[in-house]
């Protein structure tokens, strides 16, 4: 049975160990960011379709690097909330440099 963390600050280690390979960090952050560009552009021109395929787009791209290259499940099928949430605090540490890229 998988571990639960009570708070984000105890999962989010868990959460890196969840990705230590390159690439799927990678594609993680494409996924990310491509999801972000297509929600800009679902609220620029009010089509809520756009807003979906932000959120297939994030974790198609992600799923992709966990089952090809990190050889394990994504973390949201464990804890969805928190991995949501480490998701976009991974994409900041590695937009500012925490994280390599």
């Amino acid at each position: 049975m998988a571990q639960k963390y009570d708070t984000f600050e105890e999962f989010y280690p868990f959460y890196l160990s969840e990705h230590s390979n390159t690439t799927c960090r990678r594609m993680h952050f494409v996924g990310s960011s491509i999801a972000l560009l297509l929600i800009a552009i679902a609220v620029i021109t009010a089509n809520a379709w756009l807003a979906v395929l932000a959120i297939v787009q994030g974790y198609a791209w992600a799923w992709v690097g966990h089952f090809f290259f990190e050889h394990n499940k994504p973390a949201s099928f464990k804890q969805p909330l928190y991995s949501f949430v480490g998701d976009w605090v991974m994409y900041k540490d590695i937009l500012t440099g925490k994280i390599k890229w």
